[in-house]
């Protein structure tokens, strides 16, 4: 189903259910107790149907969740196209794994229904709905049957109604981190001062994900070799790898000139490098390969199967620079560094966590466009000066300095 017409569907159907339901609640709440999270919780259910990214930067609040609630199984409802990084981050058990395939309208109502009374059936004691103003989720928050609902709530913003059934609600925070944030839900399970909920915890941003991917290094080092004898040109060099693709949000790329730029200052000076992305990008990397002119710039979109072999693919580089998404935020799972352009979104809520990242921004004053408070759907015109302004050559220089800076990162030659 096209996004557009999933924003459709959510904001005009989903606000009309979500009176219903609203209606429907406060009712029942004249003659019941208001619902208290249970310390000896046994099942808590997480709503996650953004970007594979936002996954890792989830990677706190499961944490969290499991420490505070040692008992209880945590499941995970999210969208099927993003089960592969659940199973590969071991998330939460196999049978405690839900989703909703959003494919087409049919199959949309189809999972919802029977993830529903699926979940009704286990008996949820709390429901975390992580996503922002969807309507959608906040029903299936509902749907689900948990008596201890959190999620965020709009507050006095106009335009973002959701209902008023969520029943540890806190305000979204447009200036903190969207890990914080999920931190924050966990805090309110037990909150009695929601929607402000001015018990919650005082902390920075988290600098370690929580999640690990586990390696040899005989697998490492047989995945390197392979990458040398499938591209010649990358043994014994240094790579750097560039994800020039957009995704679902082809506002948010560098534009493909800056890259080429980059990347064949960066040939020019004996590095290998990487064009990573999808099957659906290899036209956009093989525009790129042309305007770069040098054999040591190779195509690798589709060339990773999996997010697994991807993660293989980061160790065996020492750097990647990347647009928001998903690659940056995978990237932190592993030793390498990250360069990662932000302009529609900002790195401020978004950025990957940890140290080994650097987040380039030109700050201009319609950036970011892209927020909770308009669905992500940019007034840009498709000229994004954001990102068009951050000039390659400066870009270029800090990743040489890096290069030059520090050692290889590779698995060392002699385990090949």
């Amino acid at each position: 189903m096209k996004l557009q017409t999933q924003r459709l569907i959510d904001r005009w159907l989903g606000q009309l259910l979500c009176g219903v339901v609203s209606g429907w609640v406060r009712l029942a709440s004249s003659w019941r107790q208001p619902a208290a999270m249970p310390q000896d919780a046994r099942h808590v259910l997480v709503i996650l149907l953004s970007e594979m990214g936002s996954i890792v930067l989830a990677g706190p609040m499961f944490a969290t969740l499991r420490q505070r609630y040692p008992k209880a199984a945590i499941h995970l409802l999210q969208l099927k196209k993003n089960q592969e990084v659940t199973r590969l981050l071991s998330l939460t058990e196999a049978a405690h794994m839900h989703s909703i395939d959003d494919s087409s309208g049919l199959a949309l109502v189809g999972d919802i229904l029977r993830v529903s009374a699926t979940l009704r059936a286990i008996g949820m004691d709390a429901v975390i709905d992580c996503e922002l103003f969807s309507r959608v989720s906040a029903l299936l928050s509902f749907t689900c049957g948990a008596p201890v609902r959190t999620g965020f709530t709009p507050h006095t913003q106009e335009g973002l109604y959701r209902g008023s059934f969520i029943s540890h609600a806190i305000p979204y925070n447009p200036y903190q981190h969207i890990s914080l944030q999920f931190l924050s839900l966990v805090d309110a399970l037990q909150s009695d001062s929601t929607p402000r909920n001015k018990a919650g915890g005082i902390r920075p941003v988290p600098q370690d994900s929580a999640l690990s991917v586990s390696f040899t290094a005989a697998e490492l080092s047989a995945y390197q070799k392979q990458l040398g004898q499938d591209h010649p040109s990358t043994q014994s060099k240094r790579l750097v790898l560039l994800y020039a693709g957009g995704g679902i949000l082809p506002e948010r790329a560098w534009p493909q000139a800056h890259y080429a730029r980059v990347a064949q200052g960066l040939c020019q000076r004996g590095y290998a490098v990487g064009l990573i992305g999808l099957r659906d990008d290899a036209d956009l990397a093989q525009h790129v390969k042309s305007l770069v002119g040098s054999d040591l710039c190779v195509d690798l979109t589709g060339y990773t199967r999996s997010i697994r072999e991807l993660l293989m693919l980061f160790y065996a580089a020492d750097l990647l620079i990347t647009n928001d998404g998903g690659p940056g935020h995978f990237a932190t799972l592993t030793p390498i560094q990250i360069m990662v352009f932000f302009g529609p979104e900002t790195g401020k809520l978004y950025g990957p966590l940890g140290k080994r990242n650097i987040v380039l921004e030109s700050g201009i004053a319609c950036s970011p466009c892209l927020s909770a408070y308009n669905h992500r759907l940019t007034f840009c015109d498709g000229d994004n000066q954001c990102l068009k302004r951050i000039a390659p050559d400066p870009v270029l220089d800090q990743a040489l300095a890096f290069l030059q800076a520090h050692p290889s990162a590779q698995v060392p030659a002699q385990q090949l």
